[in-house]
């Protein structure tokens, strides 16, 4: 049996800026065709705006509030909201809370560095 532990998980940045825990992927698990981690945002802070070419996402938000911007569209997310992101579909997550902002994190395939492409400057 895999199981994992959030608590045993060392986080690592992504090229997007985000703070992860990848609870289950090829690197640590038997998983082979997705992962799952769970990001945390700093209250004040966002990713940097990008886009997967291959990996589809799906969001979950678990704890604090943000703003979800997918292409053109831009909603304020909660705890509760899972959020689809296709393929290509450039998108970008800021904490507007006054505590973390922590979701979990489905990609399918697997998250990688080489499949995130970066549209915007990293903030100064």
């Amino acid at each position: 049996m895999d199981v994992k532990n959030l608590d045993e998980i060392d986080p690592f940045i992504t090229k997007d800026g985000s703070e992860i825990r990848e609870l289950l992927a090829h690197r640590n698990s038997q998983i082979a065709n997705q992962s799952l981690a769970e990001a945390r945002l700093p209250v004040g802070t966002a990713t940097q705006e990008h886009y997967h070419p291959r990996t589809e996402e799906i969001y979950y938000i678990t704890s604090g509030t943000g703003r979800m911007q997918i292409e053109e569209e831009s909603r304020k997310v909660r705890p509760g909201d899972a959020i689809a992101i296709l393929p290509g579909q450039k998108h970008k997550l800021w904490n507007t809370g006054q505590e973390p902002l922590t979701l979990l994190c489905c990609c399918a395939p697997c998250y990688e560095h080489s499949d995130t492409i970066i549209t915007e400057a990293a903030p100064s």
